[in-house]
Formats: structure tokens, C-alpha cells, sequence
């Protein structure tokens, strides 16, 4: 008997017996998975998806990380609305298995770089984070703010955090980049098609973008975010010919596709960020411009009687042209759009007035803004049911459900972010960084200008690429700036013969 064995342990040791246990498994694999459907039941054919995706977290996390990035413009969002729950399929739950593995190797291996950790952008984001979960104690709904706080997490975690690691390598920002435009491209694709059956009009351009991205807002934000970047693409020309061709027809198709979005919001971040551009290509330095926007902000405030009452006198409708259409973004007497904006902002002031520490509770506002609206301010498009958005604003909505601290926090956030990009845009001697850490910069200008009137940080169709772009400042700050001015062998960027590839 224990020959016998001995002779089946051999055989099995063997490549021959490698080959027979697969042939085994696979026979039983199938005829099992035959029986099932017979049963109709399909759960079985995803195994082997789910035995190569849980390989990929163990030994390559950077694909599974890339794979996120090319589904999230695909991700659709399911919605119980029972439970109040809301998961973009397949991202989300592919982002929190990104944050397990990244925290399980956190603690096993402690070999993260301490300068990612000491990085002011990094320190205002943990501090961000630590906040979210002070405000989720005192939360009048602490499942709801300790959901929005889990669902933080699975965003800045792999995109940021491990983001970093991954952008050392200029080539991975480069395929980071590429690979959310691409399927962004089939969406938009999908959208003017849709547009196309509805004769392009202007109504059906808030909902053509579905189930992809849930309004033309959300769209209009990340085309109006990418449309810099892909500029930087074909007019840097260390790039191959084929790379800047592709750039050019997909920064096209972009610009296209903004235009038909009807996204005034966006149209509107991009025009200052192209503004921004310009004063930095001038050379005046940031803290002048910093006081202009302070002065500006000063201006507003004292004379904000006669500018309100200015605006009110515009009586300019959404129309067809391009032209009627932007002059309605200043209508703040018969537009829905911009009055039920003004209803949801006065209803968060009012509820900071009344909780001004610690706000209501990270994601709370939609569940409890509606008693805190004046029924003078209310519109066609009002609602007490909490279903339709929160308070428009990636500013007045954290002071409403995080205090004043959580607004401050978020200043803090784009002041650094676009010091840092600024400060390797001027420190670098790599002129293909100079020109992606410009681009990546003012593609976050459009969202944070976009973000006084939107927030979509709360989804993975706009954290993914905001906090992939701050990754990819933080790295190059980090890998490139510092490896620099220390004269160190830096392992990016990668020679200039493999940048036309």
C-alpha cells in the first residue's frame, strides 16, 4: 500500500500528473457547472473570473487598479431605495477590495514611503478623513455618515495612496489617464447617439448620458476636466505622431461632446481654468493671484445687494443657441435650475446656523434639508423626499454636514492641490513633466471652479480621476522634484526613446 502511494505521489510530482489533476479538475468543473445550468442557474461560470481577479490582488495590484479605471465610466449605480443604499457596479465593490488588500499589506509589510505620509497634500487628506469620522459620531444618522465615510476610503485609498505608488512610473499616469478616456469616449459615443434620436435637443441632453452618468452635470465635469490633459497630449512633442493624432481626435470628441452637454457649470470651469493657464504662462506668481481671488471674493460679498439684484433682471430662459444659453446662467428669477441651486444652498446655511461645529453628519443633507427650505424659495423642481441631489456644492455642503471646519478643510485641500502642481510645474527640468503636471493641474481647476455650483465626490465616476490626478502631482512632487534637487538616479521618467513607443 504505501508503494502504491508512493508511486501516485510521483506521478503526481510529475508534469504528467499535473496534467492529469488539471484535466480532473477541469472534467468536474464542467460537468458540474453543465448540471447548474441545466438548474438554470449561472453563478458558477464566474469563478474562474473571480479565481483571476483574486490572483491579480495578491501578486499584481496595479492591474486591478487599472481595470477599475477602465470600468468606472461603464459602472452603472444600483439603488435601494428601501434601504437607502447606493453601489456603482462593478467598481465599487472591485475599490473596497483594493482598500482590504492595501491595509492587509500596510500592516504586514510597514514599508510604505514615509514621504508620501509627510506630504502637506497627503496630511490635509488624512486630516480631511479623521474629521469625516468625528462629524459620523455626532451624526444625526450615523449609518448614513459612517457609509459615506467607508465609501471615502475605497476612493482616496487605491486612487491616492497606492495611486502614488503606482505613478512613480510616469508610464502608469500616462496608461491611468488613457485608460478612464477610452471607455469615456464610448459614452460619449453612446450619448450623442441617443441625443441623435432625440433630434439634439436641448431637454434630452440632461439625460442622454444614462445609465452611465446620472445627469449632464456629472458628465459635463469630468469631459470639462479631461479636455486639458489631452491638450498636453498632442501639443507635447516628444510624443510620437500616433500618440498626439489620437490625442487630437479624442480631445475632439471631447470639446464635442461638452458643447452638447449643455453643462453651463462646465462650460464655465473650463473657460477660468484657461484663464489660470494664462496667468501662469505670463509668470505671475501664485500669491498675487491667491489676493486677486480674495479681493474678488471681498467685492462680491460687499456689493452682493446690487449684483443680486442685477441678476434678477435677467429673465433669459435655456434656449437653443449657445449664446441665450450661457446668458441664462446669471437668471436667477425664472431659471428652476439656478433657483432650486440658491433654494439648496440657503438650506444648508440655515442648517450650519444651527449645528456650526460639527455640522449634521457626513452625507446627511439630502435626508435633512427639507424642513430648513422657505416656501418663498422653493421651485417647480423642489422635493421634501431627499431623492434629488444634496446641496449642489463641494464647499457649502461640507459646512452643512461637517461644520465650519469641513468647508476649511476642503479650501485647505485646493489651495495645496494646486500649489503642488504649480510648484513642480515651475521646479521641474523634465519638460514632459512640466507639461502633465500643467495639464493634470488645470483639469482639477475645472472641477474645484465646477464644484461651487456640483459635488460628485461622493461617486466613483469623479473620485477616480480627482484623486488619481492629485496622486500623479504628489508622485511627481515626490519622485521627481525631490530626486532632482538631491541629485539622486530617479526612476522616473522613463528615457525619452521609450516615451515615443
Amino acid at each position: 500500500m504505501r508503494d502504491k502511494l508512493q508511486e501516485l505521489k510521483a506521478f503526481l510530482s510529475g508534469t504528467k500528473g499535473t496534467y492529469a489533476v488539471l484535466y480532473v479538475i477541469s472534467a468536474l468543473f464542467i460537468g458540474f457547472n453543465c448540471l447548474l445550468i441545466y438548474h438554470e442557474i449561472y453563478w458558477l461560470l464566474l469563478l474562474p473570473v473571480l479565481m483571476i481577479i483574486i490572483y491579480f490582488y495578491f501578486f499584481h495590484l496595479d492591474k486591478i487598479l487599472l481595470l477599475i479605471t477602465l470600468l468606472t465610466p461603464l459602472a452603472i449605480n444600483i439603488t435601494q431605495r428601501e434601504l437607502r443604499i447606493g453601489l456603482s457596479v462593478p467598481t465599487e465593490p472591485l475599490m473596497f477590495g483594493v482598500l482590504l488588500i492595501f491595509l492587509l499589506k500596510l500592516i504586514l509589510n510597514n514599508d510604505f514611503d514615509k514621504r508620501i505620509w509627510k506630504h502637506p497634500l497627503t496630511l490635509i487628506i488624512l486630516l480631511q478623513l479623521t474629521w469625516i469620522l468625528i462629524t459620523s459620531l455626532t451624526s444625526v444618522r450615523p449609518m448614513v455618515s459612517f457609509k459615506f465615510l467607508l465609501a471615502r476610503l475605497w476612493f482616496v485609498v487605491p486612487f491616492y495612496l497606492f495611486g502614488i505608488h503606482l505613478f512613480r512610473d510616469i508610464a502608469n499616469s500616462r496608461r491611468f489617464i488613457w485608460f478612464y478616456a477610452i471607455p469615456l469616449v464610448l459614452v460619449v459615443f453612446f450619448t450623442i447617439y441617443n441625443h441623435y434620436l432625440w433630434s439634439f435637443e436641448q431637454q434630452a441632453g440632461h439625460f442622454v448620458m444614462e445609465p452611465f452618468y446620472n445627469d449632464h452635470t456629472a458628465y459635463g465635469a469630468i469631459l470639462a476636466m479631461y479636455i486639458p490633459v489631452f491638450f498636453g497630449f498632442m501639443i507635447y512633442p516628444e510624443y510620437s505622431r500616433l500618440t498626439r493624432f489620437f490625442s487630437f481626435i479624442v480631445l475632439i470628441i471631447l470639446l464635442v461632446a461638452l458643447v452638447l452637454s449643455y453643462c453651463r457649470a462646465a462650460w464655465i470651469s473650463l473657460a477660468l481654468a484657461i484663464g489660470v493657464l494664462f496667468l501662469v504662462l505670463l509668470k505671475i506668481k501664485f500669491r498675487w493671484i491667491a489676493l486677486t481671488a480674495v479681493v474678488l471674493g471681498i467685492i462680491l460679498f460687499t456689493f452682493q445687494f446690487e449684483i443680486l439684484t442685477a441678476m434678477e433682471r435677467n429673465k433669459q430662459s435655456k434656449a437653443a443657441t449657445l449664446t441665450e444659453h450661457v446668458r441664462s446662467i446669471s437668471n436667477i428669477s425664472t431659471d428652476n435650475s439656478n433657483l432650486e441651486r440658491i433654494n439648496r444652498w440657503m438650506s444648508a446655511f440655515r442648517m450650519y446656523k444651527e449645528r456650526p461645529r460639527f455640522g449634521w453628519g457626513p452625507g446627511t443633507y439630502q435626508f435633512e434639508y427639507a424642513p430648513f427650505q422657505l416656501s418663498g424659495e422653493k421651485t417647480l423642481i423642489s422635493t421634501n423626499a431627499g431623492d434629488k441631489g444634496n446641496a449642489h456644492s463641494e464647499y457649502i455642503g461640507p459646512l452643512a454636514e461637517q461644520g465650519l471646519p469641513g468647508m476649511l478643510i476642503v479650501v485647505a485641500l485646493v489651495v495645496f492641490m494646486v500649489m503642488t502642481g504649480l510648484k513642480v510645474y515651475h521646479r521641474t527640468k523634465i519638460r514632459e513633466i512640466k507639461y502633465l503636471s500643467m495639464s493634470t493641474t488645470l483639469g482639477l481647476i475645472t472641477y474645484f471652479i465646477h464644484g461651487l455650483m456640483n459635488n460628485f465626490l461622493d461617486t466613483d465616476k469623479a473620485s477616480v480621476p480627482v484623486w488619481g490626478f492629485m496622486a500623479i502631482l504628489v508622485a511627481m512632487d515626490i519622485y521627481t522634484i525631490r530626486g532632482e534637487k538631491e541629485n539622486e538616479t530617479v526612476e522616473t521618467p522613463v528615457p525619452e526613446a521609450s516615451v515615443k513607443d
